[in-house]
């Protein structure tokens, strides 16, 4: 019978919890509308940057990425079809 009891409790107090957060996830989520913020609630995404003095290659036939120092190309080697990815400057340009 005390089992019973308690059943009854325990899944009364589990219900306010669950609508405890529902209230408050509603609550963030109407002051995010009323602030103009749409999406999930997340931080913002760290920006991803190569480092100065690098260039970073990728190879599709290679399905990977490589970095070099500025001014070089990564090896050779057959398939040659590295595309550079970071942004260089018109007189830093790889030669083709």
């Amino acid at each position: 019978m005390t089992a019973r009891a308690n059943y009854g409790f325990e899944r009364r107090r589990r219900d306010q919890l669950r609508r405890a957060k529902q209230d408050a996830k509603r609550q963030r989520k109407t002051e995010r509308t009323e602030a103009g913020q749409t999406g999930p609630e997340m931080g913002e995404a760290p920006e991803a940057v190569v480092p100065q003095g690098v260039w970073e290659w990728f190879s599709p036939s290679r399905s990977r990425t490589v970095t070099s120092p500025t001014g070089s190309r990564p090896d050779p080697a057959e398939p040659d079809d590295w595309i550079l990815l970071t942004e260089a400057a018109a007189e830093n340009a790889p030669e083709s």
